[in-house]
């Protein structure tokens, strides 16, 4: 049988893990994302595209830093604001104070505010997901114009 600390232990665990997670997928769709942008820039200025596909690939584009955009906000580190707990919070007392804190065990608060932090940064990363497809379409249907000579 579980106890309680241990509950708490392996739920913090996990909890801290999923946000690992997450920074994992947003530092590899970053990259991505700036791949993607880099060679779209590197083949609008290398080919003739007409005017229809630029247009198409600028909403592409548009869609594509949209994504990066909500990826930056994803992996910025969230403090804590106005009631933070763990090392925010820490880093604000004194030794003896800390001591204090962690003889009360607020292990279940800190469960809270991960999981908190762990759906905000999984719903965005979700967003910039889409709009990474989304851009990606567009930039196809670009592709696919400039490669038919659509004018």
């Amino acid at each position: 049988m579980t106890t309680l600390p241990e509950a708490l232990s392996a739920a913090h665990a996990e909890v801290k893990a999923e946000i690992a997670r997450t920074d994992t997928k947003v530092a590899l769709l970053i990259a991505f994302e700036g791949a993607v942008l880099a060679g779209t820039a590197t083949a609008a200025t290398a080919l003739r595209v007409p005017l229809a596909a630029r247009l198409i690939a600028a909403l592409g584009i548009a869609a594509l830093l949209a994504a990066v955009a909500l990826l930056l906000m994803t992996a910025r580190p969230n403090l804590g604001g106005a009631r933070p707990c763990g090392f925010p919070r820490w880093a604000t007392m004194t030794g003896a104070e800390i001591r204090d804190d962690l003889l009360i065990g607020d292990r279940a608060q800190h469960v809270r505010v991960l999981s908190r932090i762990a759906v905000t940064k999984y719903g965005r990363l979700r967003r910039a997901i889409d709009l990474t497809l989304v851009g990606g379409l567009l930039l196809v249907v670009a592709a696919a114009l400039t490669a038919g000579g659509v004018s």
